[in-house]
């Protein structure tokens, strides 16, 4: 029987613990993510985790990131745990525990949006529309239906919380906060990317709705994309069921 993993101990720098992830300091460049396999729902971690949880989330990501690497670069570096442990050789006796579940990440500072792309109208966005026929205070086409799609798909950023839900904001707010060159490279990265998991989806009848976190790489001033398409930040159903839009250590 397998034993769910419910935090990872390693003998690297602990940078921090989220609701889901461990992040440790290989060192100034390069960060180490492990995906335990607790569980959190609408910012609360459940009690009871799910085996084999991490390692789905950290291939679902390495995934995503190789296909769109030609999109967008990505702080990736190698999911697979023999290159990390050939990396990092004090990780040896943790070899087995890392697999699958581990990323090997550059260092990047994420800007404080996340880079929302809505295919389909569902989550927080239907329940603005359908209150006021907005989104994120900013007019959108009468007589829309719960998770119909947009077509064109629309870029919706939110702020990126800490602590409690994002909070859907206009891009007016993005460029103010950090500049137009960076919101606008921001606003067409994400719906590029968008748009290519969109049409990798389709022919397989799966439609997806994906939230982004482009970050700054710290010597590179563009951006790199940092999470994506995968547990929080992507959810897909198919046409057999109700459609829905992903809403997002």
């Amino acid at each position: 029987m397998t034993v769910p993993l419910v935090a990872s101990k390693l003998p690297l720098p602990l940078v921090r613990r989220g609701k889901v992830r461990e992040v440790y300091e290989v060192d100034s460049d390069t960060l180490l993510l492990v995906a335990s396999d607790r569980v959190s729902a609408f910012d609360v971690v459940l009690r009871e985790p799910v085996a084999h949880k991490g390692a789905v989330l950290t291939q679902l990501s390495a995934f995503w990131f190789r296909r769109l690497a030609a999109v967008m670069p990505s702080h990736f570096l190698s999911a697979d745990a023999d290159e990390i442990v050939e990396r990092v050789p004090a990780l040896e006796p943790f070899r087995a525990a890392l697999t699958g579940r581990a990323m090997l990440a550059r260092r990047t500072t994420p800007v404080p949006f996340e880079c929302v792309v809505r295919g389909y109208i569902t989550g927080s966005a239907w329940a603005e529309y359908r209150e006021s026929g907005t989104l994120a205070g900013e007019a959108l086409p009468a007589g829309l239906v719960e998770s119909a799609r947009l077509d064109p798909a629309i870029f919706s950023p939110a702020t990126k919380a800490e602590q409690g839900h994002d909070e859907n904001v206009t891009f007016a707010h993005v460029v103010s906060a950090l500049g137009r060159a960076l919101a606008e490279q921001l606003k067409q990265a994400s719906l590029a990317l968008y748009e290519a998991g969109r049409g990798y989806a389709r022919p397989v009848r799966v439609r997806l709705g994906a939230r982004r976190a482009p970050a700054r790489d710290r010597r590179d001033p563009h951006a790199r994309l940092v999470a994506l398409l995968a547990g929080g930040p992507l959810r897909a159903g198919t046409r057999a069921a109700e459609l829905r839009q992903a809403a997002t250590a």
